[in-house]
């Protein structure tokens, strides 16, 4: 078995077998005798011909073999993970995981950095020296002490979807329906929790452009977890419009810590929040039904409980509470103003355009040796379907080096104003469970 072979099959649209991907992985991640470029070429096969079922399930399997498995039994409590795909503005973990720690539920989540034109968690938690390389007994003592803990993948645990996570980022094969899944769910897999919440994100600034793609990746995910019997359940949520107004990293914790201080971005933000928090407080019985767990959830944001969590929880993972505290975490040397150019209806054209300008003003990574600008981003001060003034602000452009005009005009060609409001798509299109 050789891997030039394994390509070439993959090339000519044949199925991989268990061994073959066994093999691969082992050569890429433990034995280091599969280098990038050929890794890379695989990746590209897949990413063009696909992956069954099959060989779908064996490649999750070889991800979550490829390390250790933190064996959550001494956690006190009902254990949940959370995901989401990845979009644009999305800084729902770092506002649902204190809010459900608070509730009494117990949430280890194991994240990776930004992908494309998405952000990750990680960054953003970067942005205030944030540690999330942890050791398996971490997971446990964070858990019993605090209630909830954030991790990126390492050496140890599902060192494979590490190594792919970044090679995939910068061949350009990111949007492969197999490799999500099989990315997410060895992730999940590998922190053994009692249900795994997915976000899966549905419009041109995910990586699903539709709704049946969207149901299609969900169905792959419910059905590989299914195989591993771990309950798990399926937000597909709007990414048609960014979510909220902080687009970055710094810009979007500071968007969370405002949330938590009962102070919403945007009210799209806060009924995907609530939803999203109330299914989970239904589905593990902490709540019957969703009035009694909007109530719930209300009471620990406005008593600050949840805020506490989340200070509580910086501390656990040595964050850097003077940074934090100061709020130079996000502190950029130049900003622009973008101003309408006539009185009516604001509509951005395309979610991914948008991630892109951040992309470009520093918020993401070319390569994966790329460093990222933590201070980098962008408000939007105002969002579709809000009525704008001609010359009013209605975004505002930030990074820690001058922002070149061409970043400029991508966002200037990427609104109109309208003399009315368009239709917007739900911010929960469809839930789905196992």
């Amino acid at each position: 078995m050789d891997i030039l072979s394994i390509i070439d099959k993959k090339k000519n649209k044949q199925t991989l077998t268990r061994q073959e991907i066994d093999y691969f992985i082992d050569g890429f991640v433990k034995t280091k005798t599969i280098k990038d470029y050929q890794a890379s070429a695989l990746l590209m096969a897949i990413f063009i011909n696909g992956l069954n079922k099959d060989e779908t399930l064996n490649l999750t399997k070889a991800m979550l073999n490829s390390g250790k498995t933190i064996d959550l039994a001494k956690v006190r409590g009902v254990k949940i993970d959370k995901h989401s795909t990845g979009g644009v503005g999305d800084k729902v973990s770092l506002i649902l995981l204190p809010i459900c720690a608070a509730l009494g539920l117990k949430v280890a989540k194991m994240s990776g950095k930004g992908l494309g034109h998405t952000g990750g968690t990680i960054d953003k938690l970067e942005s205030v020296d944030f540690k999330y390389n942890l050791q398996p007994n971490d997971y446990i003592r964070l858990l019993n002490q605090v209630g909830l803990c954030i991790s990126a993948q390492t050496q140890d645990i599902v060192p494979a979807d590490k190594m792919l996570y970044n090679l995939r980022n910068a061949t350009a094969t990111v949007a492969s329906q197999s490799m999500i899944a099989a990315s997410i769910v060895a992730k999940k897999l590998a922190l053994k929790t009692n249900y795994v919440f997915l976000d899966v994100k549905v419009g041109d600034g995910g990586f699903n452009k539709d709704i049946k793609a969207a149901v299609i990746l969900s169905q792959l995910m419910l059905d590989l977890f299914k195989a591993f019997k771990r309950c798990a359940v399926v937000h597909i949520t709007n990414m048609t419009q960014p979510l909220g107004r902080a687009i970055g990293n710094g810009i979007e914790l500071k968007a969370a810590i405002d949330f938590l201080n009962n102070k919403a971005e945007s009210q799209c933000v806060k009924n995907l929040i609530y939803t999203f928090v109330a299914d989970i407080l239904i589905t593990t019985k902490f709540a019957k039904n969703k009035v009694i767990a909007y109530k719930m959830i209300d009471q620990v944001i406005k008593s600050k409980a949840a805020l506490n969590k989340f200070n509580e929880w910086m501390s656990a993972q040595n964050a850097d509470l003077n940074l934090l505290r100061s709020g130079k975490y996000f502190n950029p040397k130049y900003q622009h103003h973008i101003c309408a150019k006539k009185t009516g209806y604001l509509e951005y054209l395309s979610t991914k355009e948008i991630g892109l300008v951040a992309f470009h003003l520093g918020a993401g990574r070319i390569t994966k040796e790329s460093g990222i600008d933590h201070h980098a981003g962008i408000y939007l001060n105002a969002i579709t379907n809000e009525y704008v003034k001609r010359g009013q602000t209605i975004a505002t452009l930030y990074s820690s080096r001058p922002i070149k005009s061409d970043t400029i005009q991508g966002f200037i060609n990427n609104y109109k104003i309208n003399s009315k409001p368009i239709n917007l798509r739900p911010i929960v299109s469809k839930i789905m469970k196992n």
